[in-house]
């Protein structure tokens, strides 16, 4: 199952995401997604777990724990085909 991560400290890294869900099982993968440009962290990423209830006990324990100083979201991902999205806030400079 794939996993989705929300709201993680800027410092989380792809390890300390496979280190964590590895608690609960089989990890295999985790990545932390990073802004091409500026190479920082865009606070979420993506953990694989192997076994369906091994990562729905996960989402269901870590979902809004404290971690690396931050209260991060977990969930199922969504795939990316799967609907439409919602619509992205505009910024207006004026």
């Amino acid at each position: 199952m794939n996993i989705f991560v929300a709201k993680l400290s800027a410092s989380t890294t792809s390890e300390d995401l496979r280190t964590l869900f590895a608690e609960y099982g089989e990890v295999v993968s985790a990545n932390v997604i990073f802004d091409k440009m500026t190479g920082r962290s865009k606070r979420f990423g993506f953990v694989e777990m192997k076994n369906d209830d091994e990562a729905n006990k996960a989402i269901n324990e870590l979902n809004e724990c404290e971690y690396d100083n931050s209260q991060i979201v977990v969930k199922k991902a969504r795939p990316a085909n799967e609907g439409p999205r919602p619509p992205r806030r505009e910024f207006r400079r004026y």
